[in-house]
């Protein structure tokens, strides 16, 4: 979905994405039998994780029919759903009983003024809150929550976010601020480094490092000394994981993204509604990935510092 009902200043900013920004037509999204389509391909070539996010999936109409299909798909071992919380109560029962497995959800503060801040002003913490507990209550498990931390912005309140959630079963996890897309005008500066974050964390609530379940997995997670839980760590700017990565992000305009910084996709939605048969999109999709050469987050300081900046897509585009 590429519409949200957030104004997130570092996604979504609301002087850009306004009350006339023209958004896709439900025409030119992928329809759920061509997304169904896609995955049964991208299954054969060896995916067993998917994972549904936007923009504001919760925003499409049906969601949870979706859900259901996917989960029918032979060789899907996981589904999963990141969403900003503000719908989830109202919709996380529906998705449990579709299939869904676990849900991770967007919030940067518990702390009301200063979520309103991050998010454009829309909707209340409280209701995100709300939402969460309702994942809990479904059995989606795990619940994870996602916290965008910026430099003189919401990174005194990190032990609050972490006092909230400890002992209740849901995973926090700090992510660096980034440069995704070109509208939030980031800086060096505005990062806060994980690593700084595990300090002050470590000096209120002792933590040891756990081993990562998978290649490939983005976050770095510590344990609570006290069995109080997990949090996690996803580090992109420090400490870039591009020869790890594994993912790929298929737009809800249907083109194929092979990293988070890319600045183009392969059009497949064009060619599936001319009429390409599963073999040659099976083909285009092999020869994508295998031709992939995406390092930005390697390459991050030496472009910047070199003015070649690529222009990148937008995060609301092709998720996070």
């Amino acid at each position: 979905m590429d519409r949200c009902n957030f104004r997130c200043p570092y996604c979504m900013p609301a002087d850009k994405y306004h009350e006339n920004f023209r958004f896709l037509h439900s025409s030119e999204r992928l329809s759920f039998q061509e997304i169904l389509r896609l995955t049964r391909l991208f299954v054969d070539l060896g995916v067993r994780k998917v994972r549904i996010t936007g923009g504001e999936p919760l925003l499409r109409p049906q969601i949870s029919e979706l859900v259901g299909e996917l989960s029918l798909i032979d060789n899907v071992e996981d589904i999963a759903l990141t969403t900003n919380g503000i719908l989830l109560a109202q919709h996380a029962a529906a998705l449990k009983a579709a299939g869904l497995h676990r849900v991770t959800v967007s919030l940067d503060s518990v702390d009301g003024d200063t979520f309103e801040r991050m998010s454009g002003g829309r909707g209340g913490v409280s209701r995100v809150l709300d939402g969460i507990s309702a994942a809990i209550d479904a059995g989606l498990d795990p619940v994870k929550v996602n916290a965008v931390i910026q430099r003189g912005v919401n990174d005194a309140g990190v032990l609050d976010l972490i006092e909230y959630f400890r002992g209740t079963g849901v995973t926090v996890r700090f992510i660096e601020y980034m440069d995704v897309g070109t509208m939030n005008h980031w800086q060096p500066e505005d990062t806060v480094p994980s690593r700084e974050l595990l300090e002050v964390i470590s000096e209120r609530w002792p933590v040891q490092a756990v081993d990562r379940s998978y290649r490939g997995e983005v976050a770095d997670r510590y344990a609570f000394d006290d069995g109080a839980g997990e949090i996690g760590f996803v580090s992109s700017v420090t400490e870039p994981f591009c020869r790890d990565c594994t993912r790929a992000r298929l737009s809800s305009d249907g083109k194929l993204f092979n990293c988070l910084f890319a600045n183009k996709g392969l059009d497949l939605r064009s060619v599936i509604r001319a009429g390409i048969t599963n073999d040659e999109l099976v083909n285009m999709i092999s020869d994508s990935w295998k031709a992939r050469a995406d390092r930005y987050s390697e390459l991050r300081a030496s472009l910047r510092s070199s003015k070649k900046e690529p222009q990148r897509i937008e995060m609301y585009y092709i998720g996070g």
